[in-house]
């Protein structure tokens, strides 16, 4: 799974942050995101999980603020998307859904097994008619009802309302399953080459909202759902600059999960030298092709699969843009190749970089290029006021979905379904 870096691709990223401009995190925020935790899960001894369904409020970086509903831990408040639940594979799994909205509403588990409903075998609903209303066993309106299943096979998965479905995922009604091989947490599956930095661990839960029709629901007014044009993109219930503001960040009290993916180059022989793995989980009705800039992924597992061919051989594969479809998941593999050790020696830079003065460094006095091409290199030359996000010679890439319309916010370019990624210098950065 090793794979050498594409750069003067990589180059031009890091020309491109710098020419473009992209908007950092609000000034008060501190320190950049490094991404350096563990994968904030939701996990107990007991596989027990109580969540409630219910309403509130996130704001998009333009000021506005939108009507959600969500499933919240039953401990905490409203937060979007719902949970990370973590569980290993084969384990019994209780979760007990309190329904704090007006209307019925359920969850569904795709690949899990044997799902039962306070203890019935789970089931479809229907009217009188014969009409679908519900996958699976609503809770009423102000009820609650408890589902337990057996969790699949390793991988990632979305949980999500199975009751009017088109109305409830749009409002927000989603989240990830994350399912680990039983005593291999640092392993996507069961197959030894799928292991992964720990620390370094990622899901995008990839969305979108129509702010019309969430208006229509606060209001209780009726809305065409077929009509729906979608003006917010989000990954983790955030848009971009948010996307790349820490976990937990204190102006997103509803919205806990950053985005920003933090990668260091592999070194060759060394056992703890391992890729970030990215999950990637579609909650809308459409594709999303997610495109990180100047590095390829390796897709290593779908929809709880490995990637594997006859006789368990290894089927992996790069991609430079990874489609994610509705319901889907796909985990790819981030590893980064300092193949050339980025001398400038041996190794000039293929692509020339623009001078100074024809650089726009902002849009405000800030930038994430150090004005030195070379990985870890010496900051270079900046104008007088300008602020370096950049800490250590880093690099900071581009990711975003490759549908432009969906990286804007209600039509403003660099925004929504778009985050960056963090490449430390093979010698590290203190403190990440």
């Amino acid at each position: 799974m090793i794979r050498k870096h594409r750069k003067a691709a990589v180059t031009a990223a890091v020309v491109l942050l710098s020419t473009v401009g992209v908007l950092a995190a609000p000034a008060s925020s501190g320190a950049v995101n490094d991404g350096s935790r563990r994968l904030p899960c939701e996990a107990n001894s007991a596989n027990t999980f109580s969540l409630d369904a219910k309403s509130g409020y996130v704001s998009t970086p333009d000021g506005n603020s939108i009507f959600m509903w969500s499933y919240a831990p039953s401990t905490r408040g409203f937060q979007l998307p719902g949970p990370t639940l973590c569980v290993d594979a084969g384990v019994q799994v209780t979760v007990v859904l309190h329904n704090s909205l007006t209307e019925p509403t359920s969850i569904v588990f795709p690949g899990q097994q044997h799902l039962r409903a306070d203890g019935r075998p789970a089931q479809p609903r229907f009217d009188g008619t014969g009409l679908l209303t519900s996958m699976t066993d609503p809770a009423a309106a102000g009820g609650t009802v408890t589902y337990t299943f057996t969790a699949g096979t390793p991988g990632t998965y979305l949980y999500e309302s199975g009751t009017d479905v088109s109305l409830q995922r749009e409002m927000g009604l989603y989240g990830a399953l994350v399912v680990r091989p039983p005593g291999a947490p640092d392993h996507v599956n069961g197959r030894g080459d799928s292991a992964f930095d720990l620390d370094r661990e990622y899901v995008y839960v990839l969305s979108e909202v129509d702010p019309d029709l969430h208006l229509a629901v606060e209001r209780k007014r009726a809305y065409d759902v077929t009509r729906t044009k979608a003006r917010y993109f989000f990954i983790n219930g955030r848009s971009m600059p948010d996307t790349i503001a820490p976990d937990n960040a204190a102006w997103l009290p509803s919205q806990p999960y950053g985005a920003l993916v933090h990668i260091r180059p592999f070194v060759p022989g060394d056992p703890n030298s391992r890729p970030a793995l990215v999950r990637y989980l579609d909650a809308g009705s459409v594709n999303y092709p997610f495109h990180p800039h100047g590095n390829d992924q390796r897709v290593i597992n779908q929809d709880g699969q490995p990637a594997e061919g006859a006789g368990g051989s290894d089927a992996s594969y790069d991609k430079f843009l990874v489609d994610v479809a509705p319901g889907q998941s796909v985990d790819v593999l981030d590893q980064w190749v300092d193949a050339e050790h980025w001398d400038p020696a041996s190794n000039p830079i293929p692509v020339p970089l623009p001078q100074l003065q024809d650089q726009i460094v902002g849009p405000g006095t800030e930038t994430w290029f150090s004005e030195n091409p070379y990985l870890g290199g010496t900051p270079g030359e900046l104008p007088a006021g300008v602020v370096q996000n950049n800490q250590c010679g880093e690099y900071y890439m581009v990711a975003h979905s490759h549908a432009l319309e969906q990286a804007t916010n209600f039509g403003a370019s660099f925004g929504g379904m778009m985050t960056l990624v963090r490449i430390d210098p093979p010698a590290g950065c203190p403190g990440s």
